[in-house]
């Protein structure tokens, strides 16, 4: 394998290729409050940083269907709280449960055999299923090519054991 001595690791410009050319679309917006408050207006203007990114590359040949880009949220546990209750399970307290996204096959079969597979693996590493929640989607607000192939989204909730600090569920819920 040829290597190169060059800062960015580069190869020089050679026939048609030209370094110059390196670049993806890649974009990445933070917005956060300094004060630490939570307030509504933070995610609308997350959602204007994903719109103003458009330029970026941000969609495929349909227009209306976008490359995977979201937005990360605090958990809204008051939301959650009464969502779950009118699904009959409780969540425990905020910091001692997960929200999981789970993008599932639409195929009933397939999806409560991933439901089992997933359920069975959180209980062998110790944590316990609260629940699950069929995650509301607006199918008219995606494009064709996204619709064609769009899975079934579903929450899961995922309970820390009280003899676990918070550190080691995260951990235990990334890796």
């Amino acid at each position: 394998m040829k290597r190169w001595n060059t800062v960015n690791g580069l190869p020089p410009a050679q026939g048609l290729y030209d370094p110059a050319h390196e670049h993806d679309a890649c974009g990445i917006g933070f917005v956060a409050s300094i004060r630490g408050e939570q307030s509504h207006q933070i995610i609308e203007q997350g959602i204007q940083v994903l719109v103003n990114l458009t330029h970026r590359g941000a969609c495929g040949c349909d227009p209306e269907t976008g490359d995977g880009a979201g937005v990360l949220i605090q958990i809204p546990h008051k939301f959650f709280a009464r969502e779950c209750a009118t699904l009959g399970f409780e969540l425990p307290a905020p910091g001692e449960y997960a929200v999981g996204m789970t993008f599932l096959p639409v195929e009933k079969h397939p999806r409560l055999n991933c439901e089992g597979v997933l359920e069975r693996i959180i209980r062998e590493e110790g944590l316990t299923v609260l629940g699950w929640r069929d995650t509301p989607v607006n199918g008219d607000a995606i494009g064709r090519v996204a619709r064609a192939s769009q899975p079934y989204i579903q929450q899961i909730f995922v309970g820390r054991p009280a003899e676990m600090d918070e550190e080691a569920f995260e951990r235990k819920l990334y890796v």
